[in-house]
């Protein structure tokens, strides 16, 4: 992995623990998490006509990646709304990336050597042990059975959008037409659902900044996965992990005990390796 690749990837990784903590501080959470959305959606129209269309090769992947993202948003708002930041977004963004290397070693033929799978090993046993407690609290239990799955949900998204952006030929639009797309499904899922979300100014502006910072860090990932093989890329972008548990406790006063240090440690352990060897 290059250190460009590096840097710009623990850059998306910073960014999308901000744009998750949005979702968390807002009393309506699926309100804003359809803000976001929405927001993510309409900075991509606006920039699509410039672009080049995916190929169609491509289209199959984006439907399906549309409908993995939509339950994805879907699953963040109740996760955040029945558990701390600390112990969902680890869980869910930490149990995805061994799927993903597993799957990836399969379905693209990608060998790794024997550090890159030590560092995706130690990433994912890092963010998995931050999580260590959850289930002994009820409440707790249900948030982290949701980012739970929601876990599986982005190891299938990311799967099969590593497959859609090399395939497009032009990964740039084919993120911005996801996130068209999703932002469209996400609303008609929840409306359907029998959701009554407030969109009010507020919240469609910070929205409006969320859905730049998702877009972006995205972005930016599948870039990424066009150019070195997907296992290190997700493992690597799930050192957002380490900035939510920092930022955890900055905005919301959620007890980040020696335990969960030590395990963001691991976390760092498997960047570093990732890097180096």
């Amino acid at each position: 992995m290059s250190p460009g690749v590096f840097v710009a990837i623990l850059a998306a990784a910073f960014i999308h623990a901000g744009w998750n903590v949005l979702v968390k501080g807002a009393a309506d959470k699926l309100s804003m998490t359809l803000s976001v959305a929405l927001g993510a959606g309409l900075i991509a129209m606006a920039v699509l006509p410039f672009l080049p269309l995916p190929a169609p090769a491509s289209w199959p992947f984006l439907g399906a990646s549309v409908l993995l993202q939509s339950v994805y948003y879907l699953l963040i708002a109740r996760a955040y709304r029945i558990a701390d930041m600390s112990i969902a977004y680890p869980l869910m963004r930490g149990a995805a990336p061994l799927v993903v290397a597993l799957s990836g070693a399969i379905l693209f033929g990608e060998t790794l050597a024997g550090g890159e799978w030590l560092a995706v090993g130690l990433i994912s046993a890092g963010v998995l042990a931050l999580t260590l407690g959850a289930f002994h609290q009820p409440l707790a239990a249900k948030g982290a059975a949701a980012a739970l799955c929601n876990a599986m949900v982005i190891a299938a998204y990311t799967l099969v959008d590593a497959s859609g952006a090399r395939l497009s030929g032009a990964p740039i639009s084919y993120t911005l037409m996801l996130a068209v797309l999703t932002g469209l499904v996400t609303v008609t899922m929840a409306l359907v659902g029998g959701a009554r979300p407030r969109l009010r100014a507020r919240t469609l502006a910070l929205g409006l900044a969320g859905g730049a910072a998702t877009t972006l860090s995205y972005g930016v990932a599948l870039w990424a996965m066009t150019r070195t093989p997907v296992a290190p890329v997700a493992a690597l972008r799930e050192t957002s992990i380490i900035f939510a548990l920092v930022l955890s406790r900055l905005a919301f006063g959620e007890k980040v005990g020696g335990r969960r240090i030590a395990a963001a440690l691991l976390v760092v352990a498997g960047v570093a390796a990732l890097r180096l060897l």
